[in-house]
Parts: C-alpha cells; structure tokens; sequence
C-alpha cells in the first residue's frame, strides 16, 4: 500500500512539473514577443522624426515618405493582432531601408547631425529588435521542444498546446537592396 502511495505522489510530482515548465515555458514566449512590441514601438516613434529630418532634403521622395507615415499610422493603431504588427513591420522595414539608401544622393543630410543622430539610434532600435526576434525565436524554439517531446506532449495534448511558428525572413527581405534599382524608379 505505501508503495503504490508513493509511486502516486512520484507520478504527481513529475505531473505539477511539467504542466508547471509548459506554462512557463509559454510564458516565456509572450514575453518574448512582448519585447519585440516594445522595440517595434520604439521604432513607430522614431519614424515621425526621421521623416521630418529627411523630409527637408527629399522632396521628390514624398509618396515614400508618406507611406511611412501611414504605415506608422497603423501601427499605432490598439487593434492590431500580432501578425498584423509584424506584417507592418515588414513593411517598414522595407521603405525605411529604401528611405536610407536615397539618402546617398544627399551630401548635406548626410552631414546633418541630426541625421546622423536619428540614423545612429535606428540602427541600434533595429540591432534591438532583431536580437528581441532571436529571443522570441529561442523561446518558441524550447516552448515547441518541449511541447512535441515525450512525456511533455502528453501534458500539452490535454492542455491544448499548439506548435508556434517561429518568425522567419520573406523571401523579399532575404534579397540584397539595389541602390542602382531605387534610384531609376
């Protein structure tokens, strides 16, 4: 009778462990994620900036230009889903970079110091955000392994527990910029 006590409590032990890893472990990827919100809002607000100071120096530039500002309208936006962010960011991503390679046509602004300053702190806001994705992605990473694994799945069948993807460069962000293509558009 006490060894069938203990094998219970033993069984219910590993049991409360792994239900607790699991919720942990999902934890740790909405903070992960969290993380790169904030960096991602980081970057919304320093957009208005970088495009007033750019603003001055590229006026034929202005339907890029506002792009950006419309895509960081949206952004703002309470309403958006994760996935609706990081669509958002992807776009941003895009017509910023096309934004600082236009910038070699313009000695001046590139002599600007407060230029230089806005593009220092958006390289460092994007150094910031990609290592928040290298985060998340760690995390997914371990929350997937320990969902899939055995004895780990069993638990996460009877919570429910999904894979989560992890997130991954479109094939349009994995091609090198074309200075000479932005330029003859």
């Amino acid at each position: 009778m006490i060894v069938v006590f203990i094998v219970i409590a033993v069984l219910l032990i590993i049991g409360i462990s792994f239900y607790n890893s699991l919720i942990g472990k999902k934890n740790q990827v909405t903070n992960a994620f969290s993380a790169i919100d904030v960096m991602l809002k980081k970057r919304f607000d320093l957009l208005p900036n970088l495009v007033e100071t750019v603003k001055q120096y590229m006026q034929y530039e202005g339907d890029l230009l506002s792009r950006v500002v419309e895509l960081r309208a949206k952004a703002g936006s309470a309403n958006l889903s994760n996935a609706e962010k990081l669509d958002l960011d992807k776009q941003l991503s895009s017509d910023v970079r096309g934004i600082m390679v236009n910038v070699e046509n313009y000695p001046d602004l590139k002599a600007n110091h407060s230029f230089i300053n806005l593009q220092s702190t958006w390289t460092e806001s994007e150094e910031q955000i990609a290592a928040a994705r290298r985060t998340y992605n760690a995390s997914v990473t371990n929350y997937n392994d320990a969902i899939m694994m055995f004895p780990g799945s069993l638990f996460a069948g009877m919570l429910n527990y999904q894979p989560i993807e992890v997130l991954a460069n479109t094939e349009e962000e994995r091609k090198n910029v074309s200075a000479r293509d932005l330029f003859n558009s």
